[in-house]
Order: structure tokens, then C-alpha cells, then sequence
């Protein structure tokens, strides 16, 4: 086996290779944000501008698939009243709604 494989993985023979450790556990952490936490913030930042930006009219999509126009907003209790028929409107949290539908 190489000798500069072993100094990377278990530090040189006399000692102090927990500097190179530090380094591994460095880099596994940059790759870890830079995989998974960096866009998931992402996805979050831009649900919550989408939601930010719901108005009366909108057609939008649930979380569950259901379609509708959005009737009224209660900012209050975070509530939105989507017109799904021409006699039903339905409540939903504001956070279910997962995207506007191009009209």
C-alpha cells in the first residue's frame, strides 16, 4: 500500500493526523450543503415569494392536485378559498398551495 495513502487516511506514522481528518470532515460537510441543504432552501425561498404573490383570480394547484381560482385570501389565518365549480369553493391552508396554473 502507498505510504502518502496511509498519511492522508490515518495521519503520518509519528502522529497528528487529526488535521487531515478535520480536512475530510470539511469537505463531506461542503458537499452535504452543496447537495442537499443549498437547494432545498432554494425550493423554500421560492414558495414562499409564490405565495407572497397569490392574488385574487389566480389559478393555482394544490399540494393534493386539486385545481382551482383562488376566491379570497385570509392572511390572517393563512386560509385560501379556491372556486373549484361554479357553486363549490373549498378552504385551504395557504401553505398547500404548490403552484400558480398559466392560464
Amino acid at each position: 500500500m502507498n505510504l502518502s495513502w496511509y498519511v492522508l487516511m490515518a495521519g503520518s506514522p509519528e502522529g497528528g493526523g487529526g488535521q487531515y481528518m478535520l480536512i475530510w470532515f470539511g469537505l463531506i460537510f461542503v458537499l452535504i450543503y452543496m447537495t442537499m441543504i443549498r437547494p432545498q432552501r432554494k425550493r423554500q425561498k421560492e414558495h414562499r415569494m409564490l405565495l407572497g404573490e397569490l392574488k385574487k383570480g389566480d389559478k393555482v394547484v394544490t399540494n393534493s392536485g386539486m385545481f382551482g381560482t383562488i376566491f379570497a385570501i385570509d392572511e390572517d389565518r393563512g386560509r385560501v378559498v379556491l372556486k373549484i365549480g361554479d357553486d363549490v369553493k373549498l378552504e385551504f391552508l395557504k401553505n398547500s398551495i404548490a403552484a400558480k396554473v398559466d392560464k
